[in-house]
């Protein structure tokens, strides 16, 4: 372990340095590197298949905007849960889901999911949005084999998801949490990126503006990524 974040420059051993392919910028490389790439390997462990359900609770925010892209560029079939027309229409336009939930204009998001999912409910939660862990099981309906994969880290003790032993049991549905990617799983994030699968959605703040950039972050006032260039005063 060496410290590396917001240096300029780093010594690492070979085995562990990711090669950026060519015409794949840094603005988006940068955010692949951590959270696009993390959520590809949350929707490869779910074993999800083309045509399925997937749904994303905090689909506006970077994590969850690069999943939808990923689950378009996989063959699933991608909602998208948020609210603003702004991130509706990243979602819907840039991002490529199916369909697009506000939750402060539904009045019960886990039975609009039901109802999009052919009645049924989803055939996987990739629940990015801490604060949506403890509906993200009434995502899954009656789906039998449905999963809810945990990505987003919540303070501890802050968010909790009630679950009914017999629902697991005679639906075979599961909570499974995952965490960061292999070497593998970022390149072949990469190469979505260098195929053009997954677009670029980043606003770009100099170094000045470091703080601002979190604290819009923090407010929920940024679609899709924020990137900080060093070499931007």
């Amino acid at each position: 372990m060496i410290d590396g974040s917001y240096k300029q420059y780093i010594v690492s051993p070979e085995r562990y340095t990711t090669l950026v392919p060519d015409g794949v910028n840094d603005y988006i490389a940068g955010p692949i590197m951590c959270s696009a790439s993390t959520i590809y390997t949350s929707i490869k462990e779910s074993q999800l298949r083309p045509g399925d359900w997937a749904v994303f609770p905090g689909a506006g925010g970077g994590v969850g905007l690069q999943g939808v892209q990923l689950a378009k560029a996989m063959g699933l079939r991608a909602i998208a849960i948020d609210t603003g027309d702004d991130k509706q229409k990243l979602c819907m336009e840039t991002g490529g889901a199916e369909h697009f939930i506000d939750f402060k204009k539904v009045d019960n998001v886990g039975e609009e999911v039901v109802r999009l999912c052919d009645g049924i409910g989803a055939h996987g939660v990739f629940v990015t949005a801490v604060q949506t862990y403890p509906n993200s099981i009434s995502y899954l309906g009656g789906r039998v084999g449905g999963k809810v994969m945990c990505i987003g880290l919540p303070p501890a003790g802050t968010q909790h998801i009630d679950v009914d032993p017999n629902q697991m049991c005679f639906r075979k549905q599961s909570v499974q949490g995952t965490l960061v990617s292999s070497m593998a799983d970022v390149d072949k994030t990469l190469d979505f990126a260098k195929r053009g699968l997954l677009k670029p959605i980043y606003t770009v703040y100099p170094l000045s503006k470091f703080n601002e950039a979190v604290q819009k972050l923090k407010r929920g006032e940024i679609a899709g990524r924020a990137v900080v260039d060093f070499n931007m005063e």
